[in-house]
């Protein structure tokens, strides 16, 4: 599934670029038939530069398509198999979307119980209940990349994001931090840009919790790098939030690996490395926040693009919240014998009661 991940972050990135180009090409042209006086030809000249360096239209990677790209995997690992190479298909599990964006789904009780006994998910789109995430959160704090899972959960930041943050753009004292900066994979190799859309880049606030992780990281990231330089192991001044044991960068790639490990040693239900920037929008709502306060936080380009993908949670999150609320209240009420209604039958004459 990792596999047809990419490919929608790739779409995603081909559609930020081509609405990019489009209002450049706006801005390079003159829409009047006239000639444009000297005043607009220097500026023309600018935007037309301007557009030259940006990438050429893309099509994207459409459902049709994957569907194709997913039957020629599965033949191929058919014939693997066949060959005694390979003796399971992981093609042959992966449930590709007809074209629709995916709607979120929580992993209820009701969920998980089927996924335990059938392997199956009801949505190609999971996400944890806030339960759930506490229990990832308590079992990875004694990862090294527990910070970054963290903040992903919190902040929704994507995975190059998180990848690509910069200490520069992490003020723990004013508890903000800027998204400026990603790193994708390009085919294997890890390479740094801008996010994908003006959106993107943006100025988000820190609860105080993430705060004193990220500073709590620092520190850990400091004594790595002096016990490092003690041992006169080489270190790289990357000046990135979340590194290797060497100060490099992190591989995309190996981030999502160590996600699926702590997962499975959590005994969870699955979701992706992308659905945890999914659970951040339960936790923004379970907090009290609405569609918009959901939109800001992920950086969706328009609320109908927060709205197609969480409608479908939200109203989810509310029972749980419900549940929740009432489960705090201690009651004193003595347990009823077994059959005993709650209260009276709406139907029941109080008079001859």
């Amino acid at each position: 599934m990792e596999f047809f991940d990419a490919i929608d972050d790739a779409n995603e990135t081909i559609e930020a670029e081509n609405a990019q180009r489009r209002e450049q090409q706006q801005r390079a042209t003159w829409g009047k038939r006239s000639r444009p006086p000297a005043s607009e030809t220097a500026r023309l000249a600018a935007e037309r530069a301007k557009l030259a360096e940006l990438p050429p239209y893309r099509r994207i990677t459409g459902p049709a398509t994957q569907q194709r790209i997913r039957a020629t995997l599965r033949a191929a690992l058919n014939g693997a198999i066949s060959q005694q190479l390979l003796t399971f298909n992981p093609a042959s599990h992966v449930e590709l979307e007809s074209g629709k964006r995916p709607k979120a789904v929580l992993w209820s009780a009701e969920h998980v119980e089927h996924w335990r006994e059938t392997g199956e998910a009801p949505s190609a789109v999971m996400v944890w209940t806030p339960e759930q995430v506490g229990t990832f959160l308590d079992h990875a704090e004694g990862d090294r990349l527990y910070a970054l899972f963290h903040l992903i959960a919190f902040r929704g930041l994507r995975r190059g994001e998180a990848v690509g943050q910069a200490w520069a753009d992490v003020n723990l004292g004013a508890e903000t931090l800027r998204v400026s900066k990603t790193i994708v994979q390009d085919g294997w190799t890890p390479v740094e840009s801008k996010p994908k859309t003006e959106d993107s880049e943006a100025l988000m606030a820190l609860g105080p919790g993430t705060t004193q992780v990220l500073l709590e990281h620092r520190v850990r990231q400091l004594d790595e790098r002096r016990e490092r330089l003690g041992k006169r192991l080489p270190w790289h001044e990357t000046g990135k939030v979340f590194v290797q044991e060497d100060g490099a960068w992190l591989h995309p790639q190996k981030v999502s690996d160590v996600f699926r490990r702590l997962v499975r040693e959590a005994d969870l239900p699955p979701i992706s490395l992308r659905d945890l920037r999914h659970v951040a929008a339960t936790l923004i709502h379970a907090g009290g926040g609405d569609l918009h306060a959901i939109k800001e936080t992920l950086r969706h380009g328009t609320i109908q693009l927060a709205s197609d993908t969480y409608t479908s949670l939200l109203p989810q999150v509310d029972k749980e919240v419900a549940r929740n609320a009432e489960a705090v209240v201690p009651r004193a009420r003595h347990a009823r014998p077994s059959g005993t209604p709650a209260h009276a039958p709406l139907t029941q004459d109080p008079v001859n009661h």
